[in-house]
């Protein structure tokens, strides 16, 4: 049990890594555009589906990661199912037509919150870009 909590943890660290790599590139990329919503609803609609394609990639690597533990380790047959698995876990989706053997389930409540958490640091990336696009926010505001 301790040694499937040491694992999660690690790969809760792998997707911290990944997804802040990802993140930081996000707003290395907005940092050099000037887009607004007014006068620019198109410019500023595709930067943020490219932000969004982007972000949505990174959770995918994240999804990836996970489910080729659980491959490796066996704790879901087949790499199908597992990358499934861990993308309906990932996505706190649920839908329980899979689900890991006892010894293996703190491993997947861990993903779920490494999700959670993921998640809601894509969802401050985008508003943040949203805001700034929008113009709420100017594009080097001081910090408070």
């Amino acid at each position: 049990m301790l040694l499937k909590l040491l694992l999660a943890f690690l790969l809760m660290a792998v997707c911290v890594t990944v997804h802040a790599i990802a993140l930081a590139s996000a707003f290395r990329y907005v940092e050099g555009r000037t887009v607004s919503l007014d006068g620019q609803f198109w410019r500023g609609t595709w930067l943020l589906t490219r932000i969004a394609a982007w972000t949505i990639l990174s959770h995918l690597l994240q999804i990836v990661i996970w489910g080729l533990v659980y491959a490796a380790f066996d704790a879901i047959h087949g790499l199908a199912n597992a990358f499934y698995f861990s993308a309906v876990t990932y996505t706190t989706t649920g839908y329980g037509d899979l689900t890991l053997p006892e010894e293996w389930r703190v491993v997947g409540g861990i993903e779920a919150l490494t999700g959670i958490l993921m998640c809601g640091l894509s969802t401050g990336l985008f508003f943040g870009v949203f805001a700034r696009v929008a113009g709420v926010m100017a594009p080097h505001s001081p910090a408070p």
